[in-house]
């Protein structure tokens, strides 16, 4: 079993599960509507047959109304296009699948600036590595907490810190002594 990648903070990485949106099937969806349309059908009952709200048919009834089936293809895709293909970005992720320690990294972690400089190397792309998170997200990859504690945790400590150090911390002034520093509050007149 192959493990996942890490994080410079510890948090495994691993390809998110969430579908990304389908242009096409939203399009052939509404051509479906335009059909129902030339049949007759009412928008509330389109809605219904198609599982959309009313909005969306109401639009794409106006929408087929003023320029017919073309008017209801898909969109150019909005926004910057992307630097990077979707060849190019398989080539990322099946690198950054190999670990960190195949590209020369001293441990499995992968942080941004790692990411970044793994896209430029294969792809000849640079990206400010504050931008990588993005490519990452692209690639359905999300962070995630280690699996492990760390070996220097030292559990009794932690627990005596919880039993006797914690509720003196948590305890509320006393009555008369001097409240909170905030403006905002009564307290610090």
């Amino acid at each position: 079993m192959r493990s996942s990648p890490r994080l410079s903070n510890g948090s495994r990485v691993r390809a998110s599960t969430r579908p990304r949106r389908d242009r096409t099937a939203l399009e052939s969806r509404r051509r479906r509507a335009a059909a129902l349309f030339r049949e007759g059908l009412a928008q509330a009952d389109v809605a219904r047959a198609l599982e959309v709200s009313r909005q969306s048919v109401s639009r794409w009834y106006e929408q087929w109304r003023q320029g017919g089936e073309p008017a209801l293809k898909q969109a150019p895709r909005a926004g910057r296009p992307a630097l990077l293909s979707a060849a190019q970005l398989r080539v990322v992720e099946r690198a950054l699948l190999k670990g960190a320690v195949a590209f020369g990294y001293p441990n499995e972690l992968w942080t941004l600036r790692r990411v970044a400089e793994v896209i430029e190397i294969k792809t000849g792309v640079r990206y400010h590595e504050g931008h990588v998170w993005r490519v990452l997200r692209g690639l359905g990859w999300t962070r995630q907490k280690p699996a492990r504690r760390a070996v220097e945790r030292d559990q009794e400590k932690i627990e005596t810190w919880v039993k006797e150090r914690w509720p003196e911390l948590k305890k509320t002034p006393l009555p008369g002594a001097p409240g909170s520093s905030s403006r905002t509050r009564v307290a610090s007149r």
